[in-house]
């Protein structure tokens, strides 16, 4: 099988199969989605998702937010992994978001990186979540996936399965390809023990493939 026949494949899959894709971080505006993908660094979405709700009820817009010191944002988000540090970026992207982009969260990559607390991988699930840009955020189940399947090879870090999935994957595609993979690694193909006997790609599955010949 060749890359292109394994990539066409992957795509026709999960077309069929899983036609909408979305993030399960709820939100109800870019500003929140931004405030959630932050939290949601080395913590569940669903646990983002409780504290969420609480959160916006007292800083419903960065200006709010922006007014406010990490002292106090941290009690609305003691509950989240690495609050202390969680709560000064918001504290500094809120501020940052009201000063020099007029509170509208950016859509270029290039901008929303300089709002603190915000990395590579959280700009692209802004620009692909919200602005459906051919963006691809390589978390730890795309990571994985990505490279059980033959998508990426020999990809060392996430910078480089990200190119080498924009680069294969149609342009129109990429915003709900991240969904697609960090969906299939977070009920299918897990982490210790990936559930291959309910997997339907396991015909160009490079992971399953070598374990049914070593078996």
């Amino acid at each position: 099988m060749t890359r292109k026949e394994r990539f066409d494949s992957f795509v026709n899959y999960f077309s069929e199969h899983m036609p909408v894709a979305e993030t399960e971080l709820a939100y109800d505006s870019p500003y929140e989605l931004l405030v959630a993908v932050i939290l949601s660094a080395q913590c569940t979405d669903k646990r983002v998702n409780m504290v969420m709700p609480g959160l916006m009820k007292a800083f419903p817009v960065p200006e709010i937010m922006a007014a406010a010191s990490a002292e106090e944002i941290f009690p609305h988000i003691k509950s989240i992994s690495y609050p202390n540090n969680k709560a000064k970026n918001l504290a500094g992207m809120a501020k940052k978001l009201v000063s020099e982009f007029n509170s509208i969260v950016p859509s270029e990559i290039e901008q929303l990186i300089q709002l603190p607390g915000v990395g590579r991988k959280t700009a692209n699930v802004i620009a692909s979540v919200i602005y459906e840009k051919p963006a691809m955020a390589v978390d730890t189940h795309v990571f994985r996936v990505a490279a059980r399947i033959g998508l990426t090879v020999n990809a060392k870090t996430p910078l480089a399965a990200e190119k080498q999935l924009i680069k294969y994957l149609p342009e129109n595609i990429v915003h709900k390809a991240h969904h697609w993979l960090i969906l299939h690694g977070r009920y299918i193909c897990i982490a210790r023990k990936p559930k291959c006997e309910v997997c339907g790609i396991t015909g160009i599955c490079k992971f399953f493939n070598k374990s049914k010949v070593a078996s």
